[in-house]
């Protein structure tokens, strides 16, 4: 179980990486707007591989026959792996690439309210929030917990599909 998990984490974990990565030269052009859309998209594609994992361990490892336990554990430990893999990407990104990143998103989301009518209050609250929650994404830790909250309930979603179409059990005669 563990080659099948580490192998096909890492896998999962470097698409997405490499799929962020791949999708900053461009950040400008996709906009905020649909960048949510990109992202997730790229997301799901990634999590593919906890398919392909937990269809690897039924057919190779348990004989043809995984539970839906077994299979969700598997699951489970490829998610976490490709989530550190997609933390560890948007670290080098964020703090090394795109310094301006929380300007630029602060300034779109109060433009954004500012354009769908927003009253000047909520427009002063909004200016506030943002600028307080750079000073706490500024921080590495909380941005890696930010950011892994990120992909992890897609991944989730991934696994409990996963687990539910590939359980089987051999039948007993």
């Amino acid at each position: 179980m563990k080659k099948i998990v580490v192998t096909f984490g890492v896998l999962s974990g470097t698409l997405s990486a490499l799929m962020l990565v791949a999708t900053v030269p461009f950040i400008e052009k996709i906009g905020f707007d649909r960048g949510a859309y990109v992202g997730y998209t790229a997301m799901v594609i990634s999590f593919l591989f906890i398919y392909f994992g937990v269809r690897s361990y039924r057919d190779n490892v348990g004989g043809g026959q995984v539970s839906f336990g077994r299979g969700f554990a598997i699951g489970i430990l490829i998610t976490l792996i490709s989530c550190v893999g997609y933390v560890l990407a948007w670290e080098v990104v964020y703090f090394k690439f795109m310094p301006n990143f929380w300007a630029d998103y602060s300034a779109y989301a109060i433009n954004h309210l500012r354009a769908t009518g927003g009253t000047q209050a909520a427009i002063d609250a909004m200016t506030k929030q943002m600028a307080d929650f750079k000073v706490t994404y500024d921080n590495p830790l909380y941005n890696a917990a930010f950011t892994f909250i990120e992909p992890f309930p897609v991944g989730l979603l991934v696994t409990l599909i996963s687990a539910t179409v590939l359980r089987k059990k051999v039948a007993q005669s």
